[in-house]
């Protein structure tokens, strides 16, 4: 499983480097994110559920976590 943990960003929003994780995915690559900022956290969400990609998502204490596989749909061939 591919970890990216964007709570270290600061100059920009963290769906960024989520975004830029999903799409150097490869088909069936199973990615978890890490976010501390609940805004990104829920578009991320948003995006996935409209990609009909269903995720788990990981509630700490300052962090929040989503597990998903990356689906045919979401990588150019």
């Amino acid at each position: 499983m591919k970890r990216i943990n964007t709570c270290d960003t600061t100059a920009y929003s963290q769906l960024i480097p989520a975004m830029k994780a999903i799409c150097h995915a490869t088909p069936e690559e199973k990615i978890e994110i890490v976010m501390s900022q609940p805004d990104a956290f829920q578009d991320l969400k948003e995006y996935l559920a409209e990609c009909k990609i269903g995720f788990r998502e990981i509630y700490g204490d300052e962090q929040m976590t989503l597990q998903f596989v990356i689906g045919d749909g979401l990588v150019e061939k």
